[in-house]
């Protein structure tokens, strides 16, 4: 029987409306993940939270970003923007992932835990073999955590109705790769016979 973890990505303030680095939409994805989570949390054995936690981000953090490999300050450690949103204060998850305090961090495989511990470590030691992946933003940080789990041998998908991209074309972008890479675009309420 498969062990499937629910990766929740960077479902933060700084993401979202009115955030540093705001998503349209973004405020209803925290809603909807959490909707979500909290309805279906008996089919996954594992639930996990991303978050970027930059600390000293070197060339990331720009004042004249490119946005591109540059940004605008945003996800700061310890900052009320880069905790989780709101809406997930009732998540309980299993684990939380820190990523990005002195690089990208693009990926939620990038980041550890309070305990050090790297979330494919994770996600193996709960004996995990299937992902699916949530949150922020679909273009980017969603696409590369999808990317590194189906590189890691994860069976992947990617619920595309639970996130939201920087731009439509850059979602699109990001859906034809990862489709690319093998990874399963499903939507959240299409498969109501997800394994337990």
């Amino acid at each position: 029987m498969s062990t499937r973890a629910l990766i929740v990505v960077d479902v933060q303030p700084t993401f979202c409306e009115g955030g540093e680095l705001g998503v349209e939409g973004g405020n209803q994805v925290a809603a909807d993940v959490a909707a979500y989570a909290g309805t279906h949390r008996d089919r996954y054995g594992l639930v996990v939270t991303t978050q970027d936690w930059h600390v000293d981000p070197g060339e990331h953090f720009s004042d004249r970003p490119d946005f591109v490999t540059s940004w605008p300050v945003h996800g700061v450690a310890g900052s009320p923007n880069a905790r989780l949103h709101p809406a997930l204060a009732d998540l309980a998850a299993d684990v939380a992932m820190k990523k990005g305090q002195y690089d990208h961090g693009y990926s939620g495989f990038d980041g550890a835990d309070d305990e050090g511990r790297r979330l494919a470590d994770v996600l193996r030691q709960a004996g995990v073999d299937a992902v699916d992946v949530v949150g922020l933003a679909e273009s980017h940080c969603v696409k590369h955590t999808a990317l590194d789990a189906a590189g890691l041998g994860f069976a992947t998908r990617v619920l595309t109705d639970l996130t939201a991209p920087v731009s439509p074309e850059l979602g699109e972008q990001a859906r034809t790769e990862m489709a690319a890479a093998g990874v399963e675009l499903a939507s959240s309420g299409g498969d109501p016979l997800a394994p337990r």
